[in-house]
């Protein structure tokens, strides 16, 4: 496996994949990898001849300044995950790599409404901060394939938007959340979980669960979200939001024939941790 710290060594090793006339997989990652992230490797494996990874944790992506300095960065674990998994490249860039002093790189992206709700009402400026840099990541790496995780759902949906709107030519492949054993979807912040409350963690999965067969049977999306507040609350968690959402728009959605597509999504907080999860309540 390629270690690149710069990036013109980076475009060196694409222009000569490149001239081989190989397809190249890409997964943007913040580091602290798990599962979750070596599922989107192995999906890349598969679809591809090449495979890169970044490890870049966006200090623009924050409006928590006290998150990023507590964001988990085990770098020597990633690489060696990396490694032992058949990544080909691993890119892992300085800030000033990603925004070079004097270098324009922000962006003329409006990602509308899909922006405005959900991560966009409670995290302001995140989205911004994400689209900026994978579309630097992208300028940089023009890969043949991004591979993204469904857990980050809206994260998804704006990607989505941004490679229409900018006509990136690069095919955009969302792969299934990986979920531990009691349904807890895989995220790097779970390593900041007390055990026995990631053990319990676990009820949120449930409860999307539960709401599907509700709403399939009729019940209210406002009831099947008041059920969802008191549950986790009662159970110490402490819920911030539950959208059921258009699966292209994010708009809300009431009924199952409001959409073709219709996903809930919900974050809550465990103790200091904030915990997002969605499931795919329909898909035709």
């Amino acid at each position: 496996m390629f270690i690149f710290k710069r990036v013109s060594h980076l475009q060196e090793w694409v222009h000569q994949k490149r001239a081989e006339g190989a397809s190249i997989g890409f997964i943007p990652t913040m580091g602290a990898l798990h599962s979750g992230h070596l599922s989107l490797v192995e999906k890349s494996k598969s679809d591809c001849q090449a495979t890169m990874v970044s490890i870049f944790v966006n200090p623009k992506q924050f409006n928590d300044p006290d998150d990023l300095i507590k964001y988990p960065r085990p770098v020597e674990k990633d690489i060696e995950l990396l490694y032992n998994n058949g990544v080909d490249v691993l890119f892992l860039p300085e800030v000033e790599d990603i925004y070079p002093p004097g270098v324009a790189t922000t962006i003329d992206f409006d990602a509308g409404e899909a922006a405005e709700t959900m991560e966009g009402k409670f995290r302001p400026g995140h989205f911004d901060g994400m689209a900026e840099v994978v579309h630097r990541l992208l300028r940089i790496t023009t890969p043949d394939m991004l591979f993204m995780g469904q857990k980050d759902y809206q994260q998804f949906s704006i990607i989505r938007k941004l490679i229409d709107d900018f006509a990136l030519s690069v095919q955009l492949v969302m792969c299934p959340t990986v979920r531990e054993e009691n349904g807890l979807a895989m995220s790097s912040r779970n390593e900041r979980l007390d055990l026995s409350v990631r053990q319990k963690a676990g009820l949120i999965h449930q409860l999307l669960s539960e709401g599907k067969t509700l709403f399939e049977n009729g019940t209210s999306v406002a009831d099947i979200r008041r059920k969802f507040f008191d549950t986790l609350e009662k159970a110490d968690f402490k819920p911030e939001y539950f959208e059921v959402v258009d699966g292209y728009t994010l708009l809300p959605v009431e009924t199952p024939d409001d959409a073709q597509q219709i996903v809930a999504c919900c974050a809550v907080y465990a103790g200091e941790v904030r915990l997002i999860d969605n499931l795919i309540w329909k898909n035709s």
